[in-house]
């Protein structure tokens, strides 16, 4: 349970969570990821240690540069807890929807 308050916990900010949006593409550089930020380098890889550390990156280093990538895992364990929630929410809603369809006739 602790590994998925991790994910939570790193998936809370929109900086880790814009991050992993851009490695939905493949590997990039740390530097290439921070050029789409407004903060500095060492900013970035902070919340790149974070996301490392909830097992939601992996890290390769090639020569002086570090490459982060998409681990999909953990999003796995985080969409299995949800669906529950996903689902009373799509009944709910559709409750709604037929509550307004029997208003208009």
């Amino acid at each position: 349970m602790s590994e998925t308050v991790d994910v939570f916990s790193a998936l809370a900010n929109p900086t880790r969570r814009e991050l992993l949006r851009l490695l939905l593409d493949g590997p990039r550089p740390v530097q290439e990821l921070a050029d789409h930020f407004d903060l500095r380098r060492p900013s970035v890889s902070e919340h790149l240690r974070v996301l490392k550390d909830a097992g939601l990156v992996g890290e390769q280093r090639e020569g002086r540069q570090r490459y982060y990538r998409l681990r999909a895992a953990p999003l796995r364990e985080v969409s299995d807890w949800l669906t529950p929630y996903e689902q009373f929410w799509r009944g709910r809603l559709s409750a709604f929807g037929e509550l307004l369809d029997e208003r208009e006739s």
